[in-house]
């Protein structure tokens, strides 16, 4: 049996850009803080006071890595929970000053490493990369529910 070439599997790529993505992240942007945490404090800068489940559902993160990222923010003093008035089982959640500071200056970081990970291509082709990953992205979110088919089998 001869061997797949695995640069025509979306899956070993995404893995690789992955591992590269991290890579530049670690060193560019921050060892402390990681990509969703950073995604989560985004999440709470554009809409601050939702709750747990709607930042996961903005995010793009499961119910049980969602808890866990708000646990560690929570640890770092990065955000602050407080008891929805209208619903006492759900949380609110608000950035504290020390979580809008590190937002601010991990958004600066950000933008340079986005530079740096995008550089090989073109503008014209970092838009269409954009859109395209975002695509295919926003479709494999249908992954999550597998009762909705994402094509149609007709």
């Amino acid at each position: 049996m001869a061997a797949v070439d695995l640069t025509s599997h979306p899956g070993h790529l995404a893995r690789r850009l992955q591992q590269a993505h991290y890579l530049l992240w670690n060193t560019m942007v921050s060892e402390e803080i990681t990509s969703p945490q950073f995604a989560v404090l985004n999440a709470l800068v554009a809409e601050p006071g939702l709750d747990q489940r709607t930042v996961g559902e903005r995010v793009g993160l499961d119910r049980s890595t969602i808890a866990e990222v708000i646990s560690r923010l929570t640890r770092r003093a990065l955000l602050d929970k407080v008891r929805d008035p209208q619903d006492g089982r759900r949380f609110l959640l608000a950035l504290t000053e020390d979580g809008l500071r590190t937002h601010r200056k991990l958004t600066v970081r950000t933008a340079r490493m986005n530079q740096v990970f995008l550089s090989p291509l073109s503008a014209e082709e970092q838009t269409l990369f954009l859109e395209l990953i975002q695509r295919v992205s926003d479709a494999a979110e249908g992954l999550r529910n597998p009762a909705e088919p994402l094509v149609d089998q007709g």
